[in-house]
């Protein structure tokens, strides 16, 4: 989570991020995420991440991950600056880090580009605007 990012029009931060998984972590990477696992979920609430997901896929024999949250803090620098701070949140990521092969260029989750957000469903009078 190493850049900004963009906040919408209802103040919330939407945040699409990616970064590969070394193939021989992906059994130890999904029991560290399984439901029933506590992590560090309480930290990421207290700083206002929300709606945290984090997607996996094998793409050409590669694993890689995609995750996605929603920020709803008033100073995102300052919550992420204290997150970094927490000593669970950083014995968290000594277990994590390793395991991820960051993007080339990147030393760690690459932050996307949004480029759509669905607002809602079109009034039904409305054709899309692709027909």
């Amino acid at each position: 989570m190493n850049q900004a990012p963009q906040t919408s029009e209802t103040g919330v931060k939407r945040v699409g991020m990616v970064t590969r998984l070394r193939p021989e972590c992906v059994a130890a990477y999904r029991a560290l995420h399984a439901d029933s696992h506590p992590g560090v979920r309480d930290l990421l609430t207290k700083y206002h991440l929300e709606n945290l997901s984090i997607f996996l896929r094998q793409i050409g024999g590669e694993w890689f991950e995609f995750g996605y949250y929603e920020y709803r803090g008033a100073d995102f620098a300052a919550d992420m600056a204290a997150l970094a701070c927490e000593p669970r949140n950083r014995a968290w990521l000594e277990v994590c880090d390793p395991m991820q092969l960051p993007l080339d260029g990147e030393t760690g989750w690459a932050v996307m580009e949004q480029i759509y957000y669905n607002r809602g469903a079109p009034s039904l009078g409305s054709p899309p605007p692709y027909a």
